[in-house]
């Protein structure tokens, strides 16, 4: 690679600073004379994991032209036999289980070494945990729990909540995946306590975390209100716990290093752990969570496999869910459980993924019926039908959807601010804390990106403008009266975290304080020095809004297209609204965007569903 290639790479932002500096590290280690080949592999494998992906898939570049964002070519890159040749010749790359800076597969698949470990290390865990069967189970007591808590107006052989506490019961690990409404959360608290009515059940300890302290919160309510409902006995009840964590919390994360207290080491005192949003849950945070599992520990992870995948590197709930949709059972298990519980059971066939038996896929919504135009817009953009999604939205046949075209930056104003001033005028208007909490959390206004016109940063002060001119906040100041806030950083200590959503309220003396809905119904308040890193939130990136659900939601769309507007980023979107979501951009945006799938590059899903290498 000539500097005048690197030149052009650089002025066309195609690499960080980073992946060069580590590309260059790399080139002076190999020792032999400067090997371009070796240099751009390992500065686009480095770039790959900051875009998500735990390794470089070496054959779908091979032989391609790099381009910049405008579509200009910027570096050919080699044909793969040539680029695989000299890699193999460096002393920097090795096979998998060498201890080399990079690792090339035999599928051509490039990782940065601890990328290759996270992923053999998560792999093997999940295979183990997948072939590991439950200890013997009372059938009769089986079959009586599942009668009172998965009650049934009308028998249903198939019913896939009844299935999966099937799942939760002849095995160590579960994974609960469907769309939003589906019940993910009733059905865990059910599946918990079936578990917990088993004999000797109550002894079981149980865990609850998330990977964010707003989805913590969430996921604590979520049980905590299914449990006052459960048709259970009184000590399976008492048996489920109340309380959340944020998994760094329950692995007791150390902020000052980058040690857990828990750890192969030293083990989670639990033996059922369960993951709310496990959608969110990166390669590295999955490494450390099953790394400190008891052996015969059960984990149970619940997720929507369609919204985003992690910030971080890795899509793992996707890669292990796959493509199953009901799981299958060994032959015994279907003798047993379909005549206890008078459920129709698939057979695994030969030959045999053990995950295949531990995924099921909710495929029934509660809140959106068939006449929803939510249920019909988010069921055709997840199956990337981009077409029926817009005219869906274009229709007017559905109040709880609609469509507004796209408006020039200079004119977003005249567009938005109607629906933002209207969006956020009574939540401004409650004279109750508690009040206030609940009207600002029925609206929200969702962005793709965070710079730009359109962008969080663009839509927050635009909010700001409206609502002032409104004379409904006076932003004088950075702190003033009503301010919304999200945090952005967890502050253990506070017992504040990532997500959290405050609201900046006076109190009797006319001091300023930030609120956050606490356990209960109460309020607990800070200072506003007091806060971690916190920004203003009248609009929030689609990302953000990752386990958090509004009455009405504004998705607002930029005026061109961008690789970071897929299919799982504009369901996300949609399926955060609860009663209405209105889009506004360009029909040709959102198109394509419904069109993109992530392609995130892994290996885990091969490790699990296809050949390993």
């Amino acid at each position: 690679m000539t500097e005048q290639d690197l030149d052009r790479l650089r002025a066309g932002s195609y690499l960080g600073r980073l992946d060069e500096h580590f590309a260059g590290l790399l080139a002076r280690l190999d020792g032999g004379d400067f090997s371009p080949e070796l240099f751009l592999a390992a500065a686009l494998a480095a770039r790959s994991t900051g875009q998500g992906n735990t390794c470089l898939d070496l054959q779908g570049l091979a032989g391609r032209t790099l381009e910049d964002e405008e579509g200009r070519p910027l570096l050919a890159c080699p044909e793969l036999d040539d680029w695989r040749l000299e890699l193999e010749k460096s002393p920097v790359v090795g096979s998998p289980g060498e201890f080399k800076p990079l690792i090339l597969d035999s599928k051509s698949r490039l990782y940065l070494h601890r990328y290759r470990e996270y992923e053999e290390t998560v792999g093997d865990s999940v295979r183990e945990l997948a072939g590991l069967e439950a200890e013997d189970f009372d059938e009769s007591r089986f079959a009586g729990s599942l009668a009172r808590l998965f009650p049934q107006p009308e028998p249903d052989p198939r019913d896939r909540q009844r299935i999966a506490a099937a799942c939760a019961l002849t095995g160590k690990f579960l994974v609960i995946s469907g769309g939003p409404g589906t019940g993910k959360t009733t059905t865990v608290a059910k599946v918990l306590a079936l578990l917990l009515e088993q004999p000797g059940g109550t002894r079981l300890r149980v865990a609850l975390c998330a990977p964010t302290g707003k989805a913590a919160a969430r996921l604590q309510q979520a049980i905590r209100l299914a449990r006052e409902t459960l048709d259970c006995t009184p000590e399976a009840g008492r048996a489920i716990p109340d309380e959340a964590f944020t998994i760094h919390r329950l692995l007791g994360f150390r902020p000052d290093s980058s040690s857990c207290r828990y750890g192969p080491g030293n083990r989670l005192p639990y033996d059922i752990v369960v993951v709310d949003e496990a959608s969110m849950v990166d390669l590295a945070l999955a490494v450390r969570l099953v790394g400190a599992l008891q052996p015969g520990a059960r984990l149970i992870l619940v997720g929507d496999r369609d919204q985003l995948s992690s910030v971080e590197a890795g899509s793992v709930l996707g890669d292990i869910c796959g493509d199953a949709e009901v799981p299958g059972f060994t032959e015994e298990h279907v003798r047993r459980l379909g005549g206890a519980a008078a459920l129709e059971l698939e057979q695994l066939q030969r030959p045999r993924r053990p995950v295949a038996a531990c995924v099921v896929q909710l495929n029934r919504s509660f809140r959106f019926g068939s006449q929803s135009g939510i249920g019909q817009l988010s069921r055709a953009v997840n199956c990337g039908d981009s077409r029926r999604a817009l005219a869906l939205l274009t229709s007017g046949d559905y109040p709880d959807i609609s469509f507004c075209g796209a408006a020039r930056p200079e004119a977003l104003a005249r567009s938005a601010g109607t629906r933002l001033v209207e969006g956020f005028r009574e939540y401004l208007a409650a004279a109750d804390h508690s009040r206030a909490h609940e009207l600002f959390g029925s609206f929200r206004v969702l962005c793709p990106l965070r710079r730009g016109p359109y962008g969080v940063e663009a839509l927050n002060a635009l909010a700001e403008r409206m609502l002032a001119g409104e004379g409904l906040i006076r932003p004088g100041e950075r702190w003033y009266v009503r301010r919304p806030v999200l945090i952005n950083r967890n502050d253990y200590g506070l017992g504040l975290y990532n997500g959290d959503v405050g609201l900046t309220l006076p109190e009797e003396d006319g001091e300023l304080r930030v609120s956050f809905p606490g356990p209960d119904n109460t309020l607990r308040k800070f200072l506003p020095g007091r806060l971690p890193e916190h920004e203003t939130v009248y609009a929030m990136t689609v990302h953000k809004s990752q386990g958090s659900e509004f009455d009405n939601v504004l998705l607002v769309l930029p005026e061109n297209d961008s690789p970071l507007l897929t299919r799982e980023l504009i369901y996300t979107a949609v399926t955060r609204a609860r009663q209405r979501v209105e889009v506004l951009g360009s029909e040709s945006v959102f198109l394509a965007a419904v069109s993109r799938r992530i392609a995130r590059t892994s290996g885990l899903r091969d490790a699990l569903w296809g050949d390993s290498s």
